[in-house]
């Protein structure tokens, strides 16, 4: 089982690679993910920041799970 999840992993980190080439292409509509970070980051409900705590909450997440052993 571990290995198939090591392989999701590596297969999602490809994709997020081929789709950050295409979209860096001459005339690409596709956004970046630098562009979608920070579309994110800009997202507010009233004065609270609720883009960016969504994305603290993503890497606290992601540390957690990963990291954290």
């Amino acid at each position: 089982m571990r290995y198939v999840a090591i392989a999701g992993f590596t297969v999602a980190l490809v994709l997020l690679v081929v789709v950050e080439w295409a979209a860096r292409r001459e005339g690409s509509r596709i956004p970046t993910f630098g562009d979608v970070c920070a579309y994110v980051m800009r997202y507010e409900v009233g004065p609270v920041p609720v883009g960016r705590i969504a994305l603290f909450g993503f890497w606290w997440w992601m540390g957690w799970h990963f990291f954290a052993r």
